[in-house]
């Protein structure tokens, strides 16, 4: 029966067995943690004979003769940008790789928008009274962070199955040149592990921004990470955006974080000619190179994107076991009682789920409480304000098949206690 059927007595009864469970919980004082998306130590060591390709022995010479134990080659070596053009289906003269962090490559870029402003800007984007950026939410809580950081004003883009509304989208950025980008994570979207449409990104390969300076930033960062063997298909953007010469508009960024090690991976930035010329003078300013060293350890160890596919494989048996985890859990407790819904992704790193309206604070609470830490409510919104106070990202990757079924079922059982709460209250 769904809790909105319950008459009062059978709501207090139901409420109160949910309170001696979550109790009983709390005593047990357990510390677990589904905050990030981190992926398993059983994830990490997939990859660790990557460590034995580069060593004192090895030629660390590329295939041009680029020594990389020395300065140079500030956008990276050739190999690098080979393989890297191969999983983003760009070339290699439209790629640019970087150190181990995808989201240090997009700081910089806003950074650079705000000091220098990007190629086509008429003066920087610092140089405007306010500039402003559409965040489709629920969204990642780092991109909404780095907005934050410059005082850049966001307007919340509501997320559909498609993607985010692009009617709402094509409206402002048509109608306000103070609207220089927008953040998107295209495949498995974070956290509701939606796929754009091909619909929606043909849409955004066509925007006509009042800005000449506006900017998509299409954070690629689950392109390779499939949970299913019928994975989703994101049409490539800069081919749509080619056919009608808008590929300027496109900053798209990636990395092998989740891939190989989340803390020495190599992040890589995939733009126009135009964008790369700009970005490569300025970046000549901050460094001389990235690690070429590492570039190379993950060319030879990866050879080809088939490589890295084979990798990926072993990722997904890893965790997909853990998705249907939380999936069945939540199907089995929830399912029939009309107060979550979620979203099952077929890829990517986190399962989205949504509250009664007024709930997803005190779910989180109760966790916390009885020693499950998740992501704060509210942080997959611009200025962490979740109107409705429903969305609540989980992520299944970090903890053990045994934590996370422990971890899960207390969240149930917080679910179920919050709801009841709400519903005799009204």
């Amino acid at each position: 029966m769904k809790l909105s059927e319950m008459n009062k007595a059978e709501l207090e009864s139901f409420k109160n067995e949910a309170s001696a469970k979550y109790e009983d919980y709390k005593a047990q004082g357990l510390k677990l943690d589904m905050s990030r998306g981190k992926p398993g130590s059983d994830q990490l060591d997939i990859t660790m004979d990557m460590l034995d390709i580069v060593n004192s022995k090895s030629d660390l010479r590329c295939e041009d003769g680029t020594d990389v134990r020395n300065y140079g080659t500030l956008t990276g070596i050739i190999e690098a940008k080979k393989l890297f053009a191969e999983v983003l289906e760009v070339s290699p003269d439209e790629i640019i790789v970087g150190g181990n962090s995808s989201l240090a490559l997009m700081y910089d870029a806003v950074a650079r928008g705000i000091t220098h402003g990007v190629y086509g800007s008429e003066k920087p984007w610092g140089k405007y009274d306010k500039i402003k950026f559409l965040c489709p939410a629920p969204g990642y809580d780092r991109h909404f962070g780095i907005c934050e950081c410059f005082g850049i004003e966001m307007i919340t883009i509501p997320m559909l199955p498609t993607g985010p509304d692009m009617d709402m989208v094509e409206k402002l950025v048509s109608e306000d040149e103070t609207v220089k980008g927008i953040w998107c994570v295209p495949m498995y979207s974070n956290p509701d592990g939606i796929t754009y449409s091909d619909e929606t990104v043909k849409r955004f390969a066509n925007l006509s921004p009042k800005a000449k300076d506006f900017r998509i930033f299409w954070d690629n960062a689950y392109c390779v990470h499939h949970l299913t063997d019928d994975p989703d298909t994101l049409l490539n953007i800069f081919d749509e955006a080619k056919k009608v010469g808008k590929e300027d508009m496109i900053f798209e960024f990636a990395s092998t974080s989740k891939i190989s090690f989340p803390g020495a991976g190599v992040a890589v930035m995939a733009a126009s000619k135009n964008n790369i010329a700009q970005i490569t003078k300025i970046l000549g300013m901050q460094c001389i190179s990235y690690d070429k060293i590492n570039q190379l350890r993950h060319v030879r160890y990866f050879k080809n994107l088939d490589g890295i596919k084979a990798k990926m494989k072993q990722h997904k048996d890893i965790i997909a076991p853990k998705f249907d985890i939380v999936l069945n859990t939540l199907e089995k407790e929830l399912g029939e009682l009309g107060v979550l819904d979620w979203h099952t992704p077929k890829g990517g790193y986190f399962i989205s789920v949504y509250t009664l309206n007024g709930c997803a604070k005190k779910v989180v609470n109760y966790c916390k409480e009885a020693g499950v830490v998740l992501t704060g409510a509210g942080a997959t919104y611009p200025y962490k304000n979740d109107p409705e106070d429903r969305n609540i990202r989980i992520a299944p990757t970090y903890p053990s098949r045994e934590e996370l079924q422990k971890a899960i079922d207390i969240f149930c059982t917080a679910v179920k206690l919050a709801s009841a709460e709400k519903l005799l209250a009204e």
